[in-house]
């Protein structure tokens, strides 16, 4: 893992005659959806660009970033604005297993009502945790040997007209998934002590 870690690297050329199976994206899609989230909520939702019809209609949208259509595959990670309606998905099951008592449910169903109370709290929630799938879905796809790239610049409003994708969703990033054509950017990282406080 820690391998992978230090191999990842953001690829911005591929090739375009690179592919990724069907079978190959869903099995990164269910990795990226093992990250951790708050109260286990999974705010993420994810939006698959696969095949070079949809990459295209993408492409202005990214401001013309030739990554888009040459990539193997494009995911849009989307924050669940509304997570909190996830609660009897996620915990029912468990109630059902014996894994979670009704009353534990029932408290933490009124902890995530009162968070979601507040629209700030939604937001930041749906960006964050949202980020920890797209961290995750990156690594998965180098550990199966495929670059990517993860891409703020692009237009949120006209991602969700084109794709009509529901208000209840905020646009977080881009993924490009695929096989580089050329070497990632050189890049560098501050020295950690600059980056670091330790609290006393």
């Amino acid at each position: 893992m820690l391998s992978v870690i230090e191999q990842r690297q953001s690829v911005r050329k591929y090739d375009p005659t690179a592919t990724i199976s069907k079978e190959q994206l869903t099995k990164l899609l269910q990795l990226a959806g093992k990250a951790p989230s708050a109260w286990n909520l999974q705010h993420w939702h994810f939006v698959v660009f696969y095949g070079k019809e949809a990459q295209q209609k993408l492409l202005p949208i990214a401001y013309n970033q030739q990554q888009i259509v040459e990539a193997s595959a494009v995911v849009a990670v989307l924050g669940d604005l509304q997570a909190n309606k996830k609660t009897d998905a996620v915990y029912d099951p468990l109630v059902a297993q014996g894994k979670m008592t009704k009353e534990i449910k029932e408290t933490l169903a009124k902890q995530i009502e009162n968070a979601y109370t507040n629209a700030q709290y939604a937001r930041d929630a749906a960006f964050s945790n949202a980020s920890l799938a797209a961290m995750q879905l990156m690594l998965a796809a180098k550990a199966e040997g495929f670059d990517t790239c993860a891409i703020g610049g692009f237009d949120p409003q006209a991602l969700m007209k084109t794709f009509h994708i529901p208000d209840r969703y905020v646009p977080v990033m881009l993924i490009t998934i695929g096989k580089a054509s050329a070497p990632a950017h050189p890049s560098s990282r501050l020295p950690i002590n600059e980056l670091t406080t330790w609290a006393e």
